[in-house]
């Protein structure tokens, strides 16, 4: 069984966005924030019925339903890192985000944004 991700605190998330947001591209700055937000997702949405994809950083199931255990999921939400970062923290709204998303119950937009920033 996959760990559950753990959030960061409030100061060290706040530093790793603030990195962000002064232009760095550091590999772990991303997976910090992608991590942290993965957290915020599965704990304000527990479930097993949306796979969500942050490739190379993240796949979680979460949005309660059927569970899945093999194979495709019935939904899937997947995206790079900069646009979920952007879209978890608010900066991003999700019309306009840039994902593949399919299946049902694969519009997550009631739950963002995640974190403010």
């Amino acid at each position: 069984m996959a760990r559950r991700p753990v959030p960061l605190d409030r100061e060290e998330f706040a530093a790793v966005c603030a990195r962000l947001d002064a232009g760095s591209t550091d590999r772990a700055d991303l997976k910090a924030a992608t991590m942290h937000l993965i957290a915020v997702l599965v704990a304000k949405a527990p479930g097993n019925s949306v796979e969500v994809r942050i490739p190379p950083f993240a796949a979680v199931q979460c949005i309660e339903g059927a569970r899945h255990t093999r194979g495709t999921p019935p939904a899937v939400v997947e995206m790079d890192a900069e646009t979920w970062i952007a879209l978890g923290r608010g900066r991003l709204d999700w019309a306009s985000a840039t994902k593949r998303a399919s299946g049902e119950r694969s519009d997550l937009a009631h739950l963002f944004p995640l974190a403010p920033g």
